[in-house]
This record gives C-alpha cells, sequence and structure tokens, in this order.
C-alpha cells in the first residue's frame, strides 16, 4: 500500500465509525400464543397495568380476550381504549393522563402501530412527566434523552405492518405543525412481543396492504440505509444512536423480509383468512422490524410524515370511522419509488438486490438502471395490492411541493441515514417525480 493510501485510510479509520449495535426485543410467536400474556405478565411481577387498545378493536373482543387472560393469572388492569387511528399530539396527551391517574407498573398494548406507540409514549410521559415536546427528535421537538428506565411494556400486535412492538420508536401526528415526527429511543422497546399470526386475520384488505407494503419499505430502506461504516465515530462518552446505517446482521433480517412480502403480501390482501399468508406476513413484519430497528430508514419515510400530516380530503377504504386520512404505510410508499431513483445512485448494487428479491430480472442490468428497476419493482405490486400510485392520487399537486419539501427537511433524523446527500433542490425534484 502506497504512503498516501495508508494515511488516507488512517484518517477515515479515525473519522468514521467501525462499530454496529443490533439491539432486539424478547419475543414470542406462534398462532394462539396470545393466551401466554397472563401468565408472562405474572412471571415478570406486574400487579397493575395499563391496556392500551382502539374502539374498533375492543369492538372486534381483541381486548376483552386479553383481560380474560389477566384476570385468570391474578394481574390487575384498567383499559383504555381511546387508541386514536394514526394517533395525535392530543390523542397521546389523553393516555398519557390516563396513565399518570392510574399508577401503573405496566403496560400492555392491544393492535397495530398506533396503539403501541401511544402506549410507550403513555409510559415515557407517566414515568418521567414533561412538555410533550420534550422528547420529541429534532428540530421539531427538542430531542432530549430518555432519562432512564422505563416499566416493562408487551406489545401484541393486530397487523402485521410498524414492527412497533420491536422498535424503540413512537410516531405522532403534530396537527398544529400538520406533519408527523416521533420519538428515537432504545428504552421505549417493549419487554416483550407477543406475535400471534390470529390477530391479523380480521384486518381488512386495504388495511392488510398498507401495513405490508410498510413493511417492504421498513426492509428495503435499512437494506439500502447508510452504511455503518461510513457514520461519523460518537465522541467519547457519547451513546451511539439508536439507528446506527445498514450492517450485515440487519441486511440478513431485511433481506428475508423483502422476499417475503413480495411472495406473501398479494395473498394476505386477497385472501383474508389464509394463514399461512399471514403468518408469513408476521414474519416478514418481524424481521424487518429487527432490521430497520437497528439500520433505520431514510428517505421514504421522511417524504411519509408532512404526505400524512397535510392530507386534505383523502379516505381510503376499509379504515374504521371513515375520516380524511394517508395510512402510515401509504404515506410511505407513494413517495418510494422516486426516493429510490435518487438513492439509488449512492449504493446501485443494494437496489438492484432489492429489486432482485422482489423477483426483478436483474441479470445484465447497468448500475445507472438500479432505481429505475427497483422503482417498477415496488410499482408492481402496489398495482396488486391497490395502493394508488403517486401523491397526485391522494389530493397532492405541484402548489404542495413547498410545504412537502418543508416537512420532510424537518426530518434530519431519517434524511440522515440516507446513502447519499440529500438536498432541498433534491427534495423538490423527488417529490415532482411523486406525484405521478
Amino acid at each position: 500500500m502506497k504512503f498516501l493510501d495508508y494515511t488516507s485510510w488512517v484518517i477515515c479509520s479515525l473519522n468514521y465509525d467501525n462499530v454496529f449495535v443490533h439491539e432486539a426485543v424478547s419475543l414470542k410467536f406462534g398462532e394462539g400464543v396470545t393466551a401466554e400474556v397472563g401468565e408472562d405478565l405474572r412471571r415478570m411481577g406486574v400487579r397493575r397495568a395499563m391496556l392500551v387498545t382502539d374502539p374498533h378493536l375492543a369492538s372486534l373482543g381483541y381486548a376483552e380476550r386479553v383481560e380474560k387472560r389477566l384476570e385468570e393469572a391474578g394481574v390487575g388492569f384498567q383499559t383504555f381504549d381511546r387508541v386514536n387511528s394514526e394517533p395525535t399530539d392530543e390523542s397521546w396527551n389523553e393516555a398519557i393522563d390516563f396513565a399518570q391517574a392510574g399508577h401503573f407498573d405496566s403496560f400492555v398494548a392491544v393492535g397495530g402501530g398506533s396503539s403501541i406507540d401511544t402506549a410507550k409514549a403513555a409510559n415515557l410521559y407517566s414515568t418521567y412527566p414533561a412538555d410533550l415536546l420534550e422528547y420529541m427528535n429534532r428540530p421539531v421537538g427538542r430531542g432530549s434523552d430518555v432519562p432512564g428506565p422505563l416499566k416493562p411494556l408487551v406489545g401484541i400486535p393486530t397487523t402485521a405492518g410498524t414492527a412497533s412492538e420491536c422498535t424503540g420508536i413512537a410516531i405522532v401526528d403534530v396537527k398544529s405543525l400538520r406533519l408527523k415526527t416521533g420519538i428515537s429511543h432504545r428504552l421505549l422497546r417493549p419487554a416483550l412481543a407477543i406475535l400471534d399470526p390470529e390477530n391479523t386475520l380480521t384486518c381488512p384488505p386495504m388495511v392488510t396492504a398498507c401495513c405490508g407494503i410498510d413493511v417492504l419499505c421498513h426492509a428495503v430502506e435499512s437494506f439500502t440505509a447508510l452504511p455503518y461504516g461510513r457514520r461519523s465515530r460518537p465522541k467519547p462518552g457519547a451513546s451511539r444512536p439508536v439507528f446506527v446505517g445498514s450492517n450485515p446482521i440487519s441486511d440478513l433480517w431485511s433481506a428475508r423480509a423483502i422476499e417475503l412480502v413480495a411472495r406473501y403480501l398479494v395473498r394476505a390482501v386477497r385472501h383474508p383468512t389464509d394463514r399461512e399468508a399471514r403468518t408469513q406476513m408476521m414474519l416478514a413484519c418481524t424481521y424487518a422490524g429487527m432490521g430497520f430497528g437497528n439500520a433505520g430508514v431514510h428517505v421514504p419515510h421522511a417524504m411519509a410524515y408532512p404526505i400524512a400530516g397535510g392530507v386534505r380530503a383523502y379516505i381510503p377504504p376499509d379504515y374504521p370511522h371513515p375520516h380524511p386520512m394517508v395510512p402510515h404505510g401509504m404515506s410511505v410508499i407513494v413517495g418510494a419509488p422516486a426516493a429510490f431513483r435518487f438513492t439509488s445512485r449512492a449504493l446501485p448494487e443494494k437496489h438492484l438486490e432489492a429489486a432482485r428479491l422482489m423477483g426483478a430480472d436483474t441479470a445484465g442490468v447497468a448500475a445507472g438502471e438500479s432505481g429505475e428497476v427497483l422503482a417498477q419493482a415496488v410499482l408492481r405490486l402496489m398495482d396488486a395490492v391497490g395502493i394508488p400510485r403517486g401523491t397526485a392520487a391522494l389530493g397532492y399537486t405541484a402548489a404542495d411541493t413547498p410545504e412537502l419539501v418543508e416537512g420532510t427537511w424537518k426530518q434530519q433524523r431519517l434524511l440522515a441515514q440516507s446513502p447519499c446527500p440529500v438536498t432541498r433542490p433534491d427534495l423538490e425534484a423527488i417529490f415532482e417525480d411523486a406525484l405521478k
């Protein structure tokens, strides 16, 4: 090695990290495993739990089944069944007030990411009371560290989508700002995830599609995120961030998740009682959660928050209590093809591999075409499960681009995970592409 080359290598080694961290939640997986929740909590020493769910799931009997198991195990509880679909700062505050008044020693969340994220917030703010912006990610919030350990939280998902039961992330819609943001901290991770495919059998087609397409984005974004070895080395005494970038372990989980979504999502949407498809999609969700929960996601998720927050009139089919909203998975995927066309310039081989994992023919494809090949693979799956193509189908026009760009620019925590730098003009071009 030439002296100059060796010197450059040493400088890079000093400036960039050479360590990645992989953290995971304890989990139990299998049909009917929800029946064990009472004994699980009893073994944890729980005396009084806050059971968190939403009105729709409560009406379907999911909360009642868990309540019965807690009663049988002698675990005290009180149920909060007012979780908002796509939680807002107002609905979070209602749950936090309930938690503070109840003096609970643990939390059980039954539902999708909305219930689990709300339980995380109730746990955090009742344990360490503060203004809601205190722990939210910068620049929307103050980004303060979680002060210390939280109470045990058990996540029982009823969708295969957000993987909130596996991550240290909680997302909320800040109504006054017309955008979504979140809290990211390793201490937010649940103590236990109970993954029961039977709980997803009543998910209607569009809910299944939006959740499943979110799994795909988690997996592809973490697979193509900025590699951990290209991140700045943390300062002495500082903790590494929750998201450390793509790495060998996360890549394994994410790659398998991509394959499973491509193979089973259409079946789960078209045949809701297909137990094999439901089981494999829950596995895919779990794998993607273990991948992106450590590696992180990037541009499509950063775009999704203002897309969801700025909705005016779009009402998705199959969601309870119809009102204008863009479900999280839909808000992520509508911008993903355009985003992947952009990010492929940095890691063309990984974008091409993601397309291959989705079933695309990548033989002989040049590096410069990798983003388009992946974009087309994503669009084919969107078409197959009935997801609208582009933001125009959700009511957005070119006149909305400045506001969408500004909302995305505030998601610096996510944009930092992009494999290539992203500027405001870049985002303008991506949103123009995403319209169609």
